[in-house]
């Protein structure tokens, strides 16, 4: 099984989402562009966040050094990404694929991340509360249908929100995940916890 892993927008909680499912699933793992920290990069703190010594993290396809769009990031450290020398991780486990932003971040002058969703992958849209988050999780949605890419679930970041939860599941019909609080902090514990918490819904996925 192969999960991408993409948010409403940025800053919404993608990297902790893809360690819990990373974890729950003893997962392999790959962030295809990373645009920033790439001395703190989200392959990085995946790395911190597992237990599980089965997991394997692939190294990116583009390691960018500017924290910005990866588009602008790339022209800055003077090369283009090109789709085509992107090269998925050969895996005989499930693959867990972590998106940069969200879906329509530009990558170069035609292609955005939603063009890195494979037609064998299955998105995982992460949602975070916010006002506004209703019309950007709709859209993230609607967007996603509408390439008939394959969407497994919702899972909701953050504390519950029970008005913004249920329009959203209403209106998609999509089956929530589940929901990671407010936590004071993350490390191996929290995300092993949540990881057991979300492993039954997540093997129904397959």
């Amino acid at each position: 099984m192969k999960l991408f892993i993409t948010g409403i927008g940025t800053d919404v909680g993608k990297t902790i989402a893809s360690a819990i499912i990373t974890e729950a699933l003893e997962a392999d793992y790959w962030k295809p562009v990373q645009a920033g920290d790439l001395d703190t990069s989200d392959s990085h703190k995946i790395k911190a966040f597992l237990s599980n010594d089965k997991t394997v993290i692939y190294p990116n396809s583009y390691a960018l050094n500017t924290p910005a769009s990866p588009h602008l990031a790339a022209e800055i450290d003077g090369i283009i990404i090109d789709l085509e020398k992107m090269t998925e991780p050969i895996t005989n486990n499930h693959l867990v694929v972590e998106g940069a932003g969200g879906i329509f971040v530009p990558l170069n002058d035609q292609d955005c991340v939603i063009d890195l969703i494979q037609p064998d992958y299955k998105v995982i849209v992460v949602s975070r509360h916010y006002l506004g988050s209703i019309n950007h999780t709709l859209l993230t949605i609607e967007a996603l249908q509408s390439r008939k890419i394959t969407i497994a679930g919702i899972l909701f970041n953050g504390k519950e929100n029970q008005a913004t939860e249920s329009v959203i599941l209403k209106k998609t019909g999509l089956n929530c995940i589940g929901r990671i609080e407010e936590e004071p902090y993350f490390d191996q514990n929290v995300i092993r916890e949540y990881a057991d918490l979300f492993r039954d819904e997540l093997l129904k996925l397959q």
